[in-house]
């Protein structure tokens, strides 16, 4: 039970709903770079992750893509799927290793539909993720490669507890949006100035608070946003 209640939505739970849910959910491990859903696919379960990140991408025609969201163990993948049928417009990634509880989503529709617990808290969920594609797009529109950057690293972290990160220039580039040179150009810079370092794919944040003055508002504002309306 306490491996499950690591992920924010389960542990906001009732204990009466939480019991509901937990004989459902089953445990699940991702590797880094496993598609959990592509646009048109309906989707078939709901994931509350528990430790590690996945990533929420918008797919243009021409194959390319960029990250709209990001989900960790604060919220969950699918979960639209508890108020009916749903079929992602977007792509699902994990970014890292990706741990967390899974339940069918047939089987979480039909727990949604005898709860005003659980319907209330996929509703605001909605609003939390929706909120964080529009400053994400916003974010894109408007702040600098390296405060987009820093708030990239600073948001991973986050989701694992481990100041030391499995990300390459080559991840950031598709996340971002951006050519790996330009990544590189960045990342090296803040590794001058002794906010990280990196080595064989991994980045290590030598100094937080110096990082988060570097990363945009988005950053704080993803985070106070989700808060605020989960406490609804």
């Amino acid at each position: 039970m306490e491996e499950k209640r690591r992920n924010a939505l389960l542990a906001s739970l009732s204990r009466a709903t939480f019991l509901e849910i937990e004989s459902e959910l089953r445990f699940v491990s991702l590797s880094a770079g496993a598609v959990l859903n592509e646009p048109g696919q309906e989707v078939d379960s709901v994931l509350f992750p528990d430790n590690g990140m996945a990533s929420v991408l918008a797919v243009m025609r021409d194959g390319r893509a960029i990250e709209t969201a990001t989900i960790g163990r604060e919220g969950a993948l699918g979960m639209m799927a508890g108020l009916g049928l749903h079929i992602t417009l977007t792509r699902v990634v994990a970014q890292t290793i990706v741990t967390g509880s899974r339940i069918s989503a047939p089987q979480f529709l039909k727990l949604v539909s005898g709860s005003d617990e659980l319907r209330d808290l996929v509703v605001r969920y909605n609003e939390v993720l929706l909120a964080q594609v529009q400053m994400t797009a916003a974010c894109n529109a408007v702040h600098n490669l390296e405060a987009r950057l820093s708030r990239w690293i600073l948001q991973t972290r986050d989701r694992l507890d481990d100041d030391a990160i499995p990300l390459t220039h080559e991840l950031l580039s598709e996340m971002l949006g951006v050519r790996r040179s330009s990544v590189s150009e960045i990342a090296s810079k803040l590794q001058a100035a002794n906010l990280i370092s990196y080595s064989r794919g991994k980045i290590l944040i030598e100094d937080r608070a110096a990082l988060e003055r570097h990363a945009c508002e988005c950053y704080e504002t993803i985070r106070e946003s989700a808060a605020s309306i989960l406490k609804r």
